[in-house]
């Protein structure tokens, strides 16, 4: 017969490790923005006339095919082709095609890859003045793009994701402004940003969502009838609540999601198999976010409602035309869930899939996610 004192105390160590990791994974969910990993090391340095080209090791991200940047410790900035040069088996390099003003990137230098193609609107080729957006968090910055004149009718709110700046959404912007469009780029709560409220921690959208719609209020204050929300990874999350909400059901003509975040719980399970770890490790964290003990006990300001949160189970309220664009290589945020609400709302879902990783659906195909995006907003979205 087995000790049941020596069982009890297996089962004891178990639960503990159970409750360590989880606590460990949700702390890194919630996490305030941290510094920016340079761990990419740049090999060589090519000059051949005005043509430049960046030796790189070869790895998943540096031959993904597209356009994306490397970023510096100094905030200096080079945006790479689309094409792959090789350099045998364990290099390769990429031509540059434009670098921040007065920067000479050298060998050795660390850099960071990064899918976020304009560091501000200047770079991306848009005129903007900078606003705050006072919310119930306190003010929060904010970019004003487009028309200034308080006639403008039709405006879109783009909304980054957890852990990325704003800057991330430019490439969506551009495609609005072209089409007349008054944006707003929006900061929030503890994106590093936006005012820093309590301990700083993520609530993964549940609280941020209350300071994207004072933006909303912004817009109508300033003229707006009808409005597009553009939300980014957890963006989508925060999109999505606030089209949820009956008085815009008139208002919120359409939302464009990029890598959406549609169920946390389903996320941190992705997010904990492309760490190395069981899938199911992920369920650990879900005590720590739902609990008012734990959740207060790593220093969020209460639980976060991931039934809330949770767009397959809530598909059928959904009530805006709806443009999904995903990458199958998402290891962040499933593609098949979006792909299972598209099948649960083919009358407003469109998804459009792209050979990509997380939010970079538009690096993995410019042109392609430009003239999707801009189709489907004249289709959709009615003119003034």
């Amino acid at each position: 017969m087995r000790n049941p004192i020596a069982l009890a105390g297996v089962m004891a160590a178990a639960a503990s490790l159970s409750l360590g990791l989880g606590l460990v994974i949700t702390r890194r969910l919630t996490a305030p923005p941290g510094p920016r990993r340079f761990e990419l090391a740049i090999r060589a340095v090519e000059q051949d006339g005005d043509r430049r080209a960046i030796v790189l090791d070869r790895t998943h991200q540096t031959e993904s095919p597209g356009e994306f940047t490397l970023l510096f410790r100094g905030g200096q900035w080079v945006q790479l082709s689309a094409e792959v040069l090789d350099r045998g088996p364990r290099r390769l390099a990429r031509e540059v095609t434009a670098t921040a003003p007065g920067f000479t990137p050298s060998a050795d230098e660390p850099a960071s890859w990064s899918g976020i193609y304009f560091m501000t609107p200047v770079d991306a080729g848009l005129s903007a003045y900078d606003i705050a957006i006072p919310t119930p968090s306190g003010p929060a910055p904010a970019w004003r793009i487009g028309r200034s004149d308080s006639q403008s009718t039709r405006w879109a709110i783009h909304i980054h994701g957890l852990g990325s700046p704003r800057a991330g959404t430019l490439r969506g912007v551009q495609v609005t402004t072209e089409l007349g469009y008054t944006s707003l780029v929006v900061s929030y709560r503890n994106d590093s940003e936006g005012p820093r409220r309590g301990t700083g921690r993520s609530t993964l959208g549940a609280t941020e969502v209350d300071d994207v719609d004072a933006a909303i209020q912004y817009a109508i204050d300033q003229g707006a009838r009808r409005v597009v929300l553009f939300g980014w990874s957890m963006g989508a999350q925060v999109a999505l609540q606030l089209a949820a909400r009956p008085r815009y059901g008139r208002l919120i003509a359409g939302l464009v999601l990029e890598s959406p975040v549609l169920d946390w719980v389903a996320t941190i399970k992705a997010n904990c198999a492309r760490a190395g770890l069981p899938a199911a490790a992920g369920l650990l964290a879900i005590p720590w976010l739902t609990s008012p003990l734990l959740a207060r006990a790593i220093g969020l300001p209460g639980t976060i409602p991931l039934g809330d949160l949770d767009w397959i189970a809530r598909a059928q309220e959904l009530a805006a035309p709806t443009l999904i664009l995903h990458g199958t290589n998402d290891g962040s945020a499933p593609s098949a869930l979006s792909r299972e609400l598209a099948v649960l709302r083919p009358d407003l879902v469109q998804l459009e899939i792209f050979d990509s990783d997380h939010t970079m659906t538009w690096n993995s195909d410019r042109e392609r996610w430009r003239s999707t995006v801009a189709a489907w907003l004249t289709a959709k979205v009615t003119a003034d």
